[in-house]
């Protein structure tokens, strides 16, 4: 009888976390600095543009012979899913380690790659220097850019990051491998929710 009461308790606690009706609970609160970047239909992007709106984040570059076609590979995935639960209210934001190479037109051509359903939902962003996304990625998202000295790639985290209405970062993720797919969509479900 213990024993079924324990499998019944843990069975609760499961599906309790499993819901979408509690309130997000964040694990990072990194303010994002300031930006207005151009993205891959050469329009101006800024953080200011994006506020409002919960977003996930990463970097990628378009050249990149590693993990950047699986990490956006994985976000077109996990696009495909929030769509299928009838998730709108969102963005998808990469942003280029290399934008000397990465140009407005090269950004388009490496998004029609993928099975993107809804190209409106992301921004590819460019226009600035390598420099400039170093110290942005370090201080808005705790991660490193720097240039391979060995070859033409660009050294960079796999994260996926997700993105609060205010534009702070409140969790991240493995982009590349093992990917919580799933717990994503519902946390960005659940932070949707959240600032209704």
């Amino acid at each position: 009888m213990k024993k079924l009461l324990l499998m019944l308790s843990i069975s609760i606690l499961v599906l309790a976390g499993c819901g979408t009706g509690g309130k997000f609970a964040a694990q990072t609160n990194w303010e994002i600095q300031d930006f207005t970047y151009e993205n891959q239909r050469g329009e101006s992007v800024s953080l200011e543009d994006l506020k409002g709106t919960v977003w996930l984040a990463t970097f990628i570059f378009t050249n990149c012979e590693t993990v950047c076609p699986p990490m956006t590979f994985n976000m077109s995935d996990i696009q495909q899913m929030l769509d299928e639960k009838g998730v709108e209210d969102y963005k998808i934001v990469e942003f280029s380690v290399d934008p000397e190479v990465d140009t407005p037109e090269k950004l388009q051509e490496y998004l029609e790659n993928y099975d993107v359903i809804d190209e409106s939902k992301w921004e590819l962003l460019t226009g600035y220097t390598q420099e400039d996304i170093s110290k942005f990625a370090e201080k808005s998202f705790k991660t490193l850019v720097k240039d391979d000295p060995n070859s033409n790639q660009v050294i960079h985290g796999v994260s996926f990051y997700l993105v609060d209405q205010n534009g702070v970062v409140v969790k991240n993720y493995n982009g590349a491998q093992d990917v919580p797919k799933e717990e994503i969509v519902i946390d960005v479900e659940t932070l949707i929710e959240d600032g209704k």
